[in-house]
């Protein structure tokens, strides 16, 4: 990896501003999936062991600028201090006098939890200033938030201009890995599977991937923009129809390179999204009344043979309406297809994520990315202002 990482730092008696991504689901004051929280104790802990004292800080949720006590970190500190077995006291925010005397009062071994990042409408805005004042509460800086590395925020990017050195933390540092493994040195054939309900949400990937994947293969709902550009009759079934012509030359630029893109043929469907089951039907047999929800069994065992033969495979986007029983059988069998053969995997987003964790596959996927928006970026061949703000090995 070319960015600094923290295991290349000398942490002896320093103090670390330790960027997190703690933006954990809440239900009520507690921490209903700690995924996020427990992603990053290795980094913590290298620190402490190492002797430095950790300033670590996260955003909330979207307090739009301003304290909302039901976007605090308590809750976070509470199960981070069950996590890591110690105490993890939680400042009264994130800047200002009490929070640099607390700071100041920090001995090697120790930490202190900002209070939310986002109080301030300055941390979203990348304010030079509200940067200098964070920087001033450490010597160095580590990032391990990749999943907000996607966003130019004051504590991700500004405050890189006024401290240094910045380094990757051991979670940033696996996830770069993971991603650089995919679209620069991937043992082939590669394949990619993409999901969800929109082409344009999408678009930039596809377009970015058809120069680096051997196969594409393409379910939920943006399946059907692609199948209609096909010529196919697909009911009532989500369709961007100023995408169709976009798809069609997508179709096209696959073809010319050699790229097999590989589309469902059969649908489970139904009325709606909130029908209490499906059927599966052949795409050409969807009714006018009917709209596909999943991929039918038959796409599922058409994606498994396509998967056969990779030796790489990049995940994102369930297959349908995962989230509601009779759509999710599709997604899952898919899940239970990636492990079956020798590919490393590496599978990014919510949904996707939850699949494998529900299919109980989960500790067979080569890599599981925890992020979302920074995840697709990074595929699309975008920089992150996280990433290119860390100071190179």
């Amino acid at each position: 990896m070319s960015k600094l990482s923290i295991e290349q730092l000398d942490l002896g008696d320093r103090r670390v501003f330790l960027r997190a991504d703690l933006n954990a689901p809440l239900e009520g004051e507690t921490v209903s999936d700690d995924t996020r929280l427990t992603a990053v104790i290795p980094t913590i802990q290298h620190a402490l062991k190492a002797g430095a004292s950790v300033v670590l800080a996260s955003h909330l949720g979207r307090p739009k600028g301003k304290p909302a006590p039901e976007y605090s970190l308590e809750p976070v500190a509470e199960r981070l201090a069950a996590l890591l077995g110690q105490p993890v006291p939680l400042a009264p925010d994130c800047v200002g006098e009490e929070t640099q005397a607390r700071v100041s009062a920090l001995r090697p071994g120790e930490m202190l939890l900002l209070e939310n990042l986002r109080f301030h409408a300055e941390e979203e805005a990348n304010d030079e200033g509200f940067a200098r004042q964070l920087a001033g509460l450490a010597d160095c800086y580590v990032n391990d938030a990749f999943a907000a590395a996607h966003r130019a925020h004051a504590s991700i990017e500004a405050i890189t201009h006024h401290l240094q050195p910045a380094a990757a933390g051991l979670l940033m540092r696996r996830e770069l890995e993971a991603l650089t493994r995919i679209l620069e040195r991937p043992e082939r054939p590669l394949a990619a599977i993409l999901g969800g309900a929109k082409v344009s949400d999408k678009l930039a990937l596809v377009e970015h991937l058809l120069e680096r994947v051997d196969a594409l293969l393409i379910g939920g709902g943006m399946a059907f923009t692609f199948l209609r550009a096909l010529g196919h009759d697909v009911g009532r079934s989500l369709v961007e129809a100023d995408r169709v012509e976009t798809a069609r030359r997508v179709l096209e630029s696959a073809r010319r390179r050699g790229v097999a893109i590989v589309l469902p043929v059969d649908a489970i469907v139904a009325p709606g999204i909130d029908s209490t089951e499906g059927r599966p039907v052949g795409i050409r047999e969807i009714p006018p009344t009917q709209m596909g929800l999943d991929i039918g069994p038959l796409t599922v065992d058409r994606f498994a043979t396509a998967l056969r033969a990779a030796r790489t495979i990049v995940w994102n986007g369930p297959m349908g309406v995962f989230e509601k029983p009779p759509f999710a059988n599709g997604t899952l069998g898919l899940a239970r297809a990636v492990v079956e053969g020798p590919a490393f995997s590496v599978v990014g987003g919510g949904d996707t994520v939850a699949a494998v964790t529900r299919a109980g596959v989960a500790g067979r996927i080569g890599y599981i990315s925890t992020a979302g928006g920074a995840f697709l970026e990074f595929l699309e061949g975008r920089k992150l202002p996280g990433v290119e703000a860390l100071t190179e090995a």
